[in-house]
């Protein structure tokens, strides 16, 4: 009896906002990480290409070095921008 009072005269003046956003804001929010998004893939194409040319300098110097943790670092960090987009989306839809 107490709870349905309380739900009938508190609840009257809640306001019930709708879950989508404003058309201005989806925009921009696309636009930056879209934005992002190819940043993270040419940064990763460029981890790639600079760890590949560091391996052949030092290799062609007769160094032997640990550079495939950093390839793997590298290529983690792609794996991660990646799929960064898709796990957020299946999160929050």
């Amino acid at each position: 009896m107490l709870t349905e009072l309380a739900h009938r005269y508190l609840a009257d003046g809640v306001p019930n906002p709708g879950r989508e956003a404003p058309d201005e804001l989806t925009a921009a929010v696309n636009k930056v990480l879209g934005i992002a998004g190819w940043a993270g893939t040419a940064a990763g194409v460029a981890g790639v290409i600079i760890t590949g040319v560091m391996m052949a300098a030092s290799i062609k110097r007769g160094e032997a070095s640990d550079h495939i943790s950093r390839l793997g670092m590298v290529l983690g960090g792609c794996v991660l921008v990646a799929t960064a987009g898709p796990t957020i989306s299946f999160v929050f839809n």
